[in-house]
């Protein structure tokens, strides 16, 4: 048995990932800064039969993600998918010209250094599975840059790029990396970026193993706001 871990685990499309990850047999890692949630969660995951466990760590911090990781790994089995889906801090979102040096330092710790962090937390037992799937989620900043929300979309860019590379250089390992885009906001009631919808797409992108980004629903024009 391996481990679905989840970067980032909240209410919404962590719980629908943990769900589905949890239903098709793997055990859950639960990380994130806040022990009641990962409390509340495993509860929620406990109901439907998911064997899940919390281990606190701070996207900020790189030596917590690599020890919640480790432990992980050594306490459910070893980590077959990494999602890495952390809420960015509202912080991160200033205009562009509101923007200076000292703004970027956290989101590119956020949304590189993170990244990184895992990735090479969890490469090593990929590779003695033989197998692995590194999982991204961003929103449409990552490829539209939004002057309203320089933060992000400089970092979200930066974390693409990342995620491309991964892409090409583990493929040979049979090692997936692959990127979701999630234009809008995540609501219930979306057709195709609800939780469920989301999870669903997510674990398509770890069994199809096709491609390097995937949208959850294609792009607004930016002249009109339709598709």
């Amino acid at each position: 048995m391996t481990t679905f871990a989840l970067v980032g685990a909240g209410p919404g499309l962590g719980l629908a990932a943990a769900r589905r990850f949890g239903a098709a047999g793997h055990r859950v890692a639960l990380l994130s800064r806040s022990v009641q949630h990962q409390d509340n969660l495993v509860a929620e995951l406990d109901r439907d039969d998911v064997h899940a466990r919390g281990f606190t760590a701070d996207v900020l911090d790189p030596a917590s993600l690599t020890a919640a990781l480790q432990e992980a790994a050594d306490t459910l089995g070893p980590i077959e998918i990494l999602q890495f889906s952390p809420v960015p801090r509202g912080d991160f979102m200033k205009p562009v010209l509101d923007t200076g040096a000292v703004d970027l330092d956290d989101p590119l710790a956020f949304s590189v250094k993170g990244p990184l962090t895992c990735v090479n937390a969890v490469l090593p037992g990929m590779r003695e599975l033989g197998r692995g799937t590194l999982l991204f989620v961003n929103g449409g900043s990552a490829v539209r840059p939004n002057p309203q929300v320089a933060g992000t979309s400089i970092a979200f860019a930066a974390e693409s790029a990342y995620v491309a590379m991964l892409h090409t250089a583990l493929a040979d390992e049979n090692i997936h990396a692959a990127q979701l885009i999630v234009p809008g906001a995540i609501r219930p009631d979306a057709e195709r970026s609800s939780p469920e919808a989301l999870a669903e797409l997510l674990y398509g992108l770890h069994t199809d193993r096709g491609g390097f980004r995937h949208y959850a629903e294609p792009m607004p024009d930016p002249q009109d706001g339709t598709p």
